[in-house]
């Protein structure tokens, strides 16, 4: 894997969320609902002040849900020197899951679930009138106020089309796109009305993302969606593929292709969206002797079957230098191993 440029993720690690101006609560958020069941299961608990949850406000840039709100007033959860894990444990139990403190929310940042370029190039997400949670990788109004000992619960400020404002969501650890909705409001998820998981649609299907050669799409036309993001070609019976189809394509920004099959490597050159590009030695060479590698890219990747490794380093050093990136270093041992077994 060449990295072209520092600190640049791929698209999906990069995207904001999509405004929310016209989301709000579900009708199941009962604010004084909530804050009666919170205080009754936890009647010794000292809550924040106003002054603390106005100031969390302003240190997380969002205006929090008035159920959030509700429930730092009833409890602080972990506070500081002042920890206390019986309490905590209490507060966990009464909340329904293990509670941060309100010195602790947090927004999810996307950027800490990137799995690398490898993984992330080939990667997209895409939402739907029918979406209640929007495919990110994180937002700057999931925040983030507790957990199940891995996975992470944060209360949703920038739903989908189809969600709720302070809606709860799940995000997977696992996962390094989307989250999942758990409950329609923070009163639905402490009372237990909690909603069958399902994983929401992350885009890793037609037209965002798609692959040609054998047991898939049979063409490139068959692939050339406007919408497509991430194109992978691999095996084929016949000719090899042109990429002419591709051309107009606005989102395309990624291309892996196997060894052989393309019919003109050349034709990647007129691909103007790419940012990560992953080819064989022996395209990678037309391209290098063209002056055609496209300069859009941020990452690259040289596809190896059954070949001589060195020949490939120097190919791999010659990218880098396009973009003034350290080389690979070469270092060459000679000995004697002694007489074969």
């Amino acid at each position: 894997m060449l990295i072209l440029a520092d600190s640049f993720l791929p698209e999906p690690w990069r995207r904001r969320p999509d405004p929310a101006f016209r989301a709000v609560p579900a009708p199941s958020a009962n604010p004084e609902l909530l804050e009666r069941t919170l205080r009754e299961r936890l009647p010794d608990s000292i809550g924040a002040t106003e002054e603390e949850i106005a100031a969390a406000e302003a240190r997380l840039g969002v205006t929090l849900s008035d159920e959030i709100k509700v429930l730092y007033r009833v409890t602080r959860v972990y506070s500081g020197e002042d920890f206390d894990f019986e309490e905590a444990d209490r507060a966990g139990e009464a909340i329904g899951c293990e509670a941060s403190g309100l010195e602790h929310l947090r927004s999810v940042d996307g950027t800490v679930r990137h799995p690398g370029w490898e993984l992330g190039a080939k990667r997209a997400v895409s939402g739907g009138p029918d979406a209640a949670v929007q495919s990110l990788a994180g937002s700057p109004g999931w925040i983030a106020f507790g957990s199940n000992g891995g996975d992470e619960f944060a209360v949703d400020l920038t739903p989908g089309p189809a969600g709720h404002f302070g809606q709860v969501i799940l995000i997977d650890h696992e996962q390094s796109l989307g989250a999942v909705l758990v409950a329609d409001s923070l009163t639905d998820f402490v009372l237990g009305r909690i909603r069958k998981e399902r994983r929401e649609h992350c885009g890793e299907d037609l037209p965002v993302v798609a692959r040609v050669g054998i047991g898939c799409l049979e063409t490139i036309q068959a692939a050339a969606h406007p919408d497509l993001e991430v194109l992978t070609i691999g095996l084929r019976h016949g000719a090899p593929f042109s990429l002419a189809p591709l051309r107009a394509l606005p989102h395309l920004r990624t291309l892996t292709a196997l060894p052989g099959t393309l019919s003109d490597p050349l034709e990647v050159a007129g691909l103007s969206g790419l940012e990560f590009l992953e080819l064989g030695a022996q395209e990678w060479r037309l391209l290098l002797d063209a002056e055609a590698v496209p300069r859009t890219l941020k990452a690259a990747a040289i596809k190896v079957r059954d070949q001589d490794h060195l020949p490939v380093v120097a190919i791999a050093n010659e990218i880098l230098d396009l973009w003034d990136r350290p080389r690979i270093v070469q270092t060459l041992l000679s000995g004697d191993l002694g007489p074969a077994a």
